[in-house]
Formats: structure tokens, sequence, C-alpha cells
């Protein structure tokens, strides 16, 4: 069973998702046979379409909530539905627990999840982190703890 956790930007443009979709899959393909569970904060972008592959390759799925109000605080109407039908899907949901959300929050929730997985995939580019807890933090905590991290940034790909 592979153990394999997700980091990346939330802003990616409509043309990137199906890109960053078939780099994530070629990434996770490799490890699908031997059992695959995905494990994700689910921020909308990078972390919605990662728990969507995972699914699609008969994966499973573990969230892990930075904040006890993260659903009414940072879900966005226009993403709800979708958040809503990936957290049902989850073998697990665990809440850090920070009341609000906020960069620290953000943070520990990714170190939770460094702590279950053996890699990251994380959809970046490369960049330095927008604020504390932003993708370059997390590859950077995830190459200290010495996890496998594979960074998915495919020929075309754009941020909002």
């Amino acid at each position: 069973m592979q153990r394999i956790g997700i980091s990346g930007h939330s802003n990616l443009t409509a043309a990137t998702v199906p890109l960053v979709a078939d780099g994530i899959r070629s990434v996770l393909e490799q490890h699908a046979s031997g059992g695959l569970v995905g494990v994700t904060c689910l921020a909308r972008g990078a972390d919605q379409i990662f728990a969507r592959v995972v699914l699609e390759l008969g994966g499973t799925t573990e969230v892990v909530l930075p904040a006890a109000d993260y659903r009414e605080r940072k879900v966005k109407p226009e993403n709800a539905a979708e958040f809503d039908e990936l957290l049902g899907k989850a073998t697990t949901v665990h809440t850090m627990r920070f009341a609000e959300s906020n960069r620290d929050a953000y943070m520990a929730a990714s170190e939770h999840v460094l702590s279950t997985v053996s890699a990251l995939v994380a959809v970046w580019d490369g960049g330095p982190a927008g604020g504390y807890g932003g993708t370059a933090d997390v590859v950077a905590a995830a190459r200290e703890r010495g996890l496998l991290v594979t960074v998915v940034w495919p020929d075309g790909a754009a941020r909002g």
C-alpha cells in the first residue's frame, strides 16, 4: 500500500487543470497496482485534482482539514459542491486542532500529511511560497524529512 501526499497551487488556470491531472496521473499510475492512498488537505486546485485522480485509479483518499472553520470560511461557493463530494468519498477525515484557518493551520496540516506518507506530489511552479505554509514551504519540509518529492508542472501550466 503506497501512501502519497499532495501539496500544490490552488489558483490554477482552467486550461492548466487537465495538464496537471495528466501529470499527476502519470506519477500515480506507477503506484496504483499495489494499492494507493492519497492524503490531501482538499484545497481547491491541485489538492482536489489529486483526489480525483487517486479515486479514478481505484485508490482511496484521506483528508486532513487545517481547522474547524475550514469548510465555512475557506471553501468558495463555486467550489463547495466539488469539495463536499470529495470530502464524502474520503475514508477518513482528520481536522487539526485549530479553530480558525490561517497560515499556521495550513502548515500544521501539511506537516501532518507529511508525517503519514512516503512520498509527496508537488504541483509547483518552483517559485517561493506566497505566505507561510505555501507549496515551497511544504516541499522544503518534505525534503528535510527525506521524502521522495515529485514536482508536477507541465509545459503550458499557469496560475491564475
